[in-house]
């Protein structure tokens, strides 16, 4: 891994897709250990809405969750505040959550949570380009407040995170 002077924010689904999809700890235990790490160097944090939204269904994740290395950033009034600036700054960045169906609720959050660590944001969503949505996504409110934002495989290759495998035998 390369050292970096960059603090990136970690939205919910890169922590839940990365478990439930591509980077299984069954088959890529060293993304979870490089986590830690970076956890550990205080490179990745997530903000306590994603913590929250993660601990709230007991399982693997979670429980690794609970044991990771991983910062949580509380929150606090400047995260406050930046929270309160990201909805006056646009009346569209309202549709960021779901109230109907309470979902995205971190979302706001994770962006507050950025601007106040002077972090990037780290999230699988891409933005929402069609004229005729009401939904928009963290990236768009990333773009509209002049917030850098990248999804995981870009966060991979900044780092210079190589993955080592190999063929597990049946005594492994």
């Amino acid at each position: 891994m390369s050292s970096t002077n960059n603090r990136y924010c970690l939205d919910t689904n890169v922590l839940i897709q990365a478990w439930l999809k591509y980077y299984s700890p069954k088959f890529c235990p060293d993304y979870w250990s490089v986590l830690n790490e970076l956890g550990n160097q205080g490179i990745i944090f997530i903000p306590q809405m994603v913590n929250e939204e993660i601990l709230r269904t007991d399982d693997e994740l979670s429980q690794w969750l609970r044991a990771s290395k991983i910062p949580v950033a509380k929150v606090d009034t400047n995260v406050t505040n930046f929270l309160k600036a990201i909805y006056a700054a646009d009346p569209t960045h309202k549709n960021l959550v779901d109230n109907t169906r309470q979902r995205s609720l971190a979302d706001p959050w994770i962006i507050a949570h950025a601007i106040n660590e002077n972090a990037i944001v780290v999230t699988k969503e891409e933005k929402v380009t069609a004229a005729n949505t009401n939904r928009i996504k963290i990236p768009n409110v990333c773009d509209n407040m002049g917030i850098p934002w990248i999804n995981d495989f870009e966060l991979i290759e900044r780092l210079n995170i190589r993955f080592s495998c190999g063929i597990r035998t049946k005594q492994d």
